[in-house]
């Protein structure tokens, strides 16, 4: 049973992504930056459950036997760093063309680009890949014991390092200040945009164009809640109080329901993404 949920889970998250990547691309009047973010985030979020789901749910059919190799564990890590850090870094780049929508909507055009909105899609996959490369590497260059069970369903980093028969406090220290700058630095940036956001909108006259511009803004919140809660949870909690098992359970949140949450949100809170998947619908 629980499989069955884990899969269903997964292939939700997998067409839900598809559809607002697809239904962005074949339709012109989505064309803009907002919807090319969001496009790329349902990429992003495709391939970082799938850097997971798999594994998983061999484990689930097998009772947590199927064997993975240090390499495969290490390629596992490094592609749920790169995908995870890119994931959040796009967040606030997400909150930055918010920013400038609402704040600046003369200049918008000018500054958004279509060269600049590349070049922040580049630099948060960029980002997100010099966090990963040399955490993964530092980690699995640590002398692993007998005991070589991984209390999880992935290859999570605390999770690894608990496996090691060597001192962890500098690779600790490590995972602390990575996870400090994809989870902190990110997350101030939005909070900052959003101050803006919301001194802006309240000086709109209009109760609609109030209206209009909180709802735009309300599903971009409400993913990153989700996604920096979490994850903070895990990753910037005093490592004397992990615990495997609330471990596990936070990170179902983070790999599995917001993926699913992530083109939800967005799709019934949208206004031009709803009308553009029915038109899709209608011509099938």
């Amino acid at each position: 049973m629980i499989f069955v949920a884990f899969l269903v889970m997964y292939l939700t998250s997998l067409s839900g992504n598809t559809t607002i990547a697809v239904i962005v691309q074949l339709n012109h009047s989505l064309h803009t930056p907002m919807y090319f973010f969001l496009a790329n985030l349902a990429v992003l979020e495709i391939f970082y459950t799938s850097s997971i789901a798999p594994l998983a749910l061999a484990n689930l059919l097998s009772m947590g036997k199927t064997p993975v190799s240090i390499t495969g564990c290490g390629t596992q890590m490094f592609f749920f760093v790169f995908l995870g850090g890119a994931d959040c870094v796009l967040l606030a780049v997400m909150a930055y063309d918010r920013f400038v929508a609402i704040c600046y909507p003369l200049r918008y055009t000018l500054i958004m680009s279509w060269s600049f909105c590349v070049e922040l899609m580049v630099g948060s996959l960029v980002l997100g890949f010099l966090l990963s490369l040399p955490l993964t590497i530092l980690i699995f260059h640590l002398p692993f014991c007998h005991n070589n069970e991984i209390y999880h369903f992935y290859c999570d980093m605390p999770a690894v390092m608990r496996l090691a028969c060597a001192d962890t406090h500098v690779h600790k220290t490590a995972l602390y200040i990575i996870s400090f700058i994809v989870l902190s630095i990110p997350l101030s940036l939005i909070s900052i945009s959003y101050v803006f956001i919301v001194v802006a909108i309240l000086q709109i006259q209009s109760a609609e164009g109030r209206h209009r511009a909180f709802s735009t803004c309300s599903s971009h919140i409400v993913v990153v809640l989700l996604q920096y809660g979490c994850t903070s949870f895990i990753y910037l909690s005093p490592s004397s109080s992990y615990s495997p098992e609330m471990g596990r359970m936070v990170s179902v949140v983070y790999t599995f329901i917001t993926p699913i949450l992530n083109p939800l949100i967005y799709s019934m809170r949208n206004k031009e993404l709803k009308s553009a998947l029915w038109k899709a619908l209608r011509k099938f």
